[in-house]
C-alpha cells in the first residue's frame, strides 16, 4: 500500500511530480470551501430567477451540507477499502458533472438535487484527498507543511468564493454554478497522470454493511434534524422525537463497531486525548466561525447597506493572511507543535470576536472590523492546519481514511450545529413587528456573537488541557493517536 512517491525528496526539494499532486488535491479541497461560500450571496438571484421561497432556498445550501457532512464516515472509509486514488477520481468527476447540471437546470428541486449530489461527491474526495496526503508524505515536516497547504487552500477557497460570488452574481448566478465545472475536469485529467496508484485494502475482514448504514443514517439525520430546528422549532415534538432518533442510531452503530470485525470507525482512536481534542477543537473551531461569517455578513449587507462585493471585500484580508502563510506554517508546527499553537490560534480568535462585540451602526472598519479580520485570519492560519496534523499524526496507513472522514465529520457537523444555534439565538432576540429599528436589529445580533465568543472559548479551553506536560513528552509537543488494544490486535491477526 506504500505510495511510489513516499521518499518524494532530493536534498530536501520537492520532485514536480509530487508538486503537481499536492495541487490536484487542493484543487478539489479548494472547490470544496468556494463552493460552499459562494452560493450565499446568489441566493436572492435565484431565488428570484426560479420563484423559490426562503425556505426552498435555505435547501440549496443545506441540501450541500446535508450530503457532505452525512457520508464523510462513509467516504473516510470507502477511501480505505476501495482505493485512494479511485474513490478520490470517482468523486471528483461527479463534483465535475454535478456543478454543470447545477448551473443549467431550471428547477428548484432539480437544483437542490444537484447541490445534494455535490455534497455527497466532496464527502468522498475530502477523506480521499487528505488519506493521499497523509499516506505520501512522510509524518513529519513534510507532511506538516503539505498539510499546511492543503488546509490553507481550503480557507483560500472560502475567502475567494465570497469575492467571486459577488462578481459572478452581477452577471449571472448561474456562472457561481458552472464555476466549479471547469476547474474540477481540469484537476480531474491532472490527476488521472499525477496522482499515485493504491491498492485496495486486503485482509482487513470485508465491508462493514451494518456501521455503514447506521453511521450515514445518524449523521444524515443529525444533519437534517440540526437544519431544520430553527424553522420547526427546537422545542417541536418533531425535533424532540428526530434528536431521540439520533441517539438510538449513534447507540446502535456504537455496539455495532465494537463487535465488527473490521469497523467503520476503530473506536479505540477516540480513547487518544490529542485525537479526541482534534476532533473537538475542529467542531468548536469551524462551528464559531461558520456562526461568525453569517452573522457579519448580516451585518454588513442589511444594517450598513454594504453591497455583496463590498462585503466579500472586508472578509478578504484575513483570507489573504491565510493564503500567504500556506508554505511557512508547517515550519512553525515543526517548531512549535500543534498543540501550543491550537492554544494560540484559539486565542487569536476568541480576542478578534470579542474586539467585534463593540461593532455599532456607524462602524470605523480601521479600528474594528480591520482588526477582527487580521486576529481571526491569523488563528484561522494556525489553528486549522494543525487540527489537520495532529489529527492525522501517528494513524496508520489502512487507517488514514477513516480518520479523516472523522476529522471532516467534526468540521461539517460542527458548522451546522453552531450555525443553527446562532440562527436561533438571534430570531429569539429579534424585535417583534413588522419595522424594527436598526439598533433593535443590532441588538438582536449581539447574543449571537457572545455565542459564537463562548463556542470558540470552548474550544480554547479544550486545547489548552493538551499543554499539560506528560511524562517523557514536554508540554505542546505533537502526538501520536492510541494505537490497537492487545484485544483489537488479536482480532485483526486473527481476522487476517
Amino acid at each position: 500500500m506504500t505510495s511510489p512517491l513516499i521518499s518524494p525528496t532530493t536534498e530536501g526539494r520537492w520532485t514536480p511530480r509530487l508538486w503537481g499532486t499536492l495541487l490536484v488535491l487542493c484543487a478539489a479541497m479548494f472547490l470544496d470551501a468556494l463552493d460552499v461560500s459562494m452560493v450565499g450571496v446568489a441566493l436572492p438571484s435565484i431565488g428570484a430567477d426560479l420563484g423559490l421561497s426562503t425556505s426552498a432556498l435555505q435547501w440549496i445550501v443545506s441540501g450541500y451540507i446535508l450530503g457532505y457532512g452525512g457520508l464523510l464516515l462513509l467516504g473516510g472509509r470507502a477511501a480505505d477499502l476501495l482505493g485512494r486514488r479511485q474513490v478520490f477520481l470517482v468523486a471528483l468527476g461527479v463534483f465535475a458533472l454535478a456543478s454543470l447540471l447545477g448551473g443549467l437546470v431550471d428547477s428548484g428541486p432539480l437544483l437542490i438535487a444537484s447541490r445534494f449530489v455535490k455534497g455527497l461527491s466532496a464527502a468522498f474526495t475530502a477523506p480521499a484527498g487528505l488519506s493521499i496526503i497523509t499516506t505520501t508524505f512522510p509524518e513529519g515536516p513534510l507532511r506538516n507543511r503539505a498539510l499546511a497547504i492543503y488546509t490553507t487552500c481550503g480557507a483560500t477557497g472560502y475567502s475567494m468564493g465570497l469575492v467571486f460570488s459577488g462578481l459572478l452574481t452581477e452577471a449571472s448566478w448561474r456562472l457561481t454554478m458552472l464555476l466549479p465545472a471547469p476547474i474540477a475536469l481540469i484537476a480531474l485529467l491532472v490527476g488521472l497522470k499525477l496522482l499515485p496508484r493504491t491498492e485496495r485494502e486486503r485482509g482487513r475482514g470485508g465491508y462493514d454493511i451494518p456501521g455503514a448504514v447506521l453511521g450515514t443514517a445518524s449523521m444524515l439525520l443529525l444533519v437534517f434534524t440540526v437544519v431544520e430546528a430553527p424553522e420547526a422549532g427546537w422545542g417541536a415534538a418533531r425535533t424532540i422525537l428526530s434528536f431521540a432518533a439520533v441517539a438510538v442510531l449513534l447507540a446502535a452503530f456504537v455496539a455495532v463497531e465494537r463487535r465488527s470485525p473490521s469497523p467503520l470507525i476503530r473506536l479505540g482512536v477516540l480513547r487518544s486525548g490529542p485525537q479526541v481534542r482534534a476532533q473537538l477543537g475542529a467542531l468548536t473551531f469551524v462551528g464559531s466561525y461558520i456562526g461568525f461569517q453569517f452573522l457579519v455578513t448580516l451585518y454588513m449587507q442589511q444594517l450598513l447597506g454594504w453591497s455583496a462585493l463590498h462585503t466579500a471585500l472586508a472578509f478578504l484580508p484575513a483570507g489573504a493572511l491565510v493564503a500567504l502563510s500556506a508554505t511557512k506554517v508547517g515550519a512553525v508546527i515543526d517548531r512549535f507543535g500543534t498543540a501550543r499553537l491550537m492554544v494560540l490560534g484559539f486565542a487569536l480568535m476568541v480576542t478578534g470576536y470579542v474586539l467585534f462585540l463593540r461593532i455599532d451602526l456607524d462602524p470605523v472598519y480601521a479600528s474594528v472590523i480591520l482588526p477582527t479580520m487580521l486576529l481571526v485570519g491569523s488563528g484561522f492560519a494556525l489553528t486549522f492546519p494543525s487540527l489537520n496534523v495532529q489529527a492525522t499524526n501517528g494513524v496508520d496507513e489502512h487507517e488514514q481514511g477513516m480518520v479523516s472522514g472523522l476529522l471532516n465529520t467534526s468540521v461539517q457537523v460542527g458548522g451546522a450545529i453552531f450555525l443553527a444555534v446562532v440562527t436561533a439565538v438571534v430570531t429569539a432576540h429579534s424585535p417583534a413587528g413588522g419595522h424594527p429599528s436598526p439598533q433593535d436589529v443590532l441588538d438582536s445580533y449581539r447574543p449571537g456573537l457572545m455565542v459564537v465568543t463562548l463556542v470558540a472559548l470552548v474550544g480554547l479551553l479544550i486545547t489548552l488541557t493538551g499543554l499539560r506536560p506528560r511524562r517523557g513528552r514536554p508540554a505542546g509537543a505533537s502526538v501520536v493517536v492510541a494505537k490497537s488494544t492487545p484485544k483489537e490486535a488479536e482480532r485483526v491477526a486473527v481476522r487476517d
